[in-house]
């Protein structure tokens, strides 16, 4: 019964479909009728011209669009745990060759106006520092935690004062909209967000993701350079296929729906554990080191997490689309046993 990551579901049988039905002779490259369907697809999901491309990882989403937004004499600021500063091995300035990033803090690794403008305060403006050019947050947070389209707004707002780019990286973008019930654009281009790394494989895909351009002048610039880094495929249709299986007829969101009912059954089990409300599908909550080898001696598998002060050890549980509903009943009287 494994709760370790959404990355690790299974492929949901509509993308293998999806995929299948794109086994047939067509143009290499980008230049299949799939691939020219996507910016068609997420302007009709976003309610307005859009760009996307499609890449094989999140990693190559978030750092090729942040390439086209930062020089390499520049830096990004985001959260002290954001993803592309903890869990993605340098790769922001491998791919902007060279650029910094800024680290801020924030509850649940969510970026405020206040602590972004507490990480930009002590930066003068001449030479010798190093000058922010974008700010990146992630959608959910690496703590599970979900931005309001307020918040957002907020964040976008403030970017656009400080003349800065704002990136989003929606590995579980879906999750958040679900969780919102909002409309995806209201806490995207509405809310100053200018390219989004649009998570697939955590929702039910199998090795495709997406970055959609809300800034006409970001996508030419990012199609010269994921060639260069090696992310275009001869085969992209079904890159694209994946992704329009997901998107085109809600699936996207139905999975989500499903990844996040799960997290709540189980933080409703965990009660006054949980080390962060739940808003979408991972649930992060005190265990002993004990408690945590009683529950895996009772067949469930999660990764342990670092311990805030004064607790006795912690685990991040992580449920996907296709979470079995008695799996998670079980584990969720397990927690409340404890």
């Amino acid at each position: 019964m494994k709760f370790f990551s959404d990355n690790a579901a299974s492929v949901h049988p509509r993308v293998w479909a999806a995929m299948q039905a794109a086994d047939a002779p067509d143009a290499g490259y980008d230049g299949d009728a799939l691939s020219q369907r996507l910016d068609a697809a997420f302007g009709d999901l976003f309610a307005r011209p859009v760009a996307a491309l499609w890449v094989a990882t999140g990693t190559a989403a978030n750092c090729l669009a942040l390439s086209a937004m930062v020089p390499p004499y520049g830096a990004v600021l985001c959260h002290r745990e954001a993803h592309i500063e903890t869990d993605e091995g340098g790769a922001p300035g491998f791919y902007t060759h060279g650029a910094k990033l800024i680290l801020a803090e924030g509850d649940g690794a969510k970026l405020t106006p206040a602590t972004i403008t507490a990480a930009l305060a002590p930066i003068r403006k001449d030479v010798h520092r190093v000058q922010p050019h974008a700010i990146s947050i992630t959608q959910a947070t690496e703590y599970g935690r979900v931005y309001t389209p307020g918040e957002v707004a907020a964040i976008g707002a403030l970017a656009r004062e400080r003349n800065l780019w704002l990136h989003m990286d929606g590995a579980r973008f879906a999750n958040a909209v679900a969780a919102l019930d909002c409309h995806p654009a209201a806490m995207t281009v509405e809310a100053g967000v200018d390219a989004l790394s649009f998570g697939c494989v955590k929702n039910g895909g199998m090795s495709a993701e997406a970055i959609v351009f809300f800034a006409d002048d970001l996508a030419e610039t990012v199609l010269h350079a994921r060639k260069r880094a090696g992310h275009l495929q001869s085969k992209g249709r079904y890159l694209a296929a994946q992704i329009l299986a997901l998107i085109e007829d809600g699936l996207w969101l139905e999975n989500a729906r499903a990844a996040n009912a799960a997290a709540a059954e189980i933080a409703a089990g965990a009660g006054d554990r949980l080390l962060q409300p739940v808003d979408a599908n991972e649930v992060f909550l005190v265990l002993s080191p004990a408690e945590a080898a009683a529950l895996r001696k009772a067949g469930f598998d999660f990764y342990d997490w670092t311990a805030p002060a004064g607790a006795p050890g912690a685990a991040r549980l992580v449920t996907a689309w296709n979470s079995n509903p008695a799996h998670v009943a079980a584990l969720a009287r397990a927690i409340a046993a404890l």
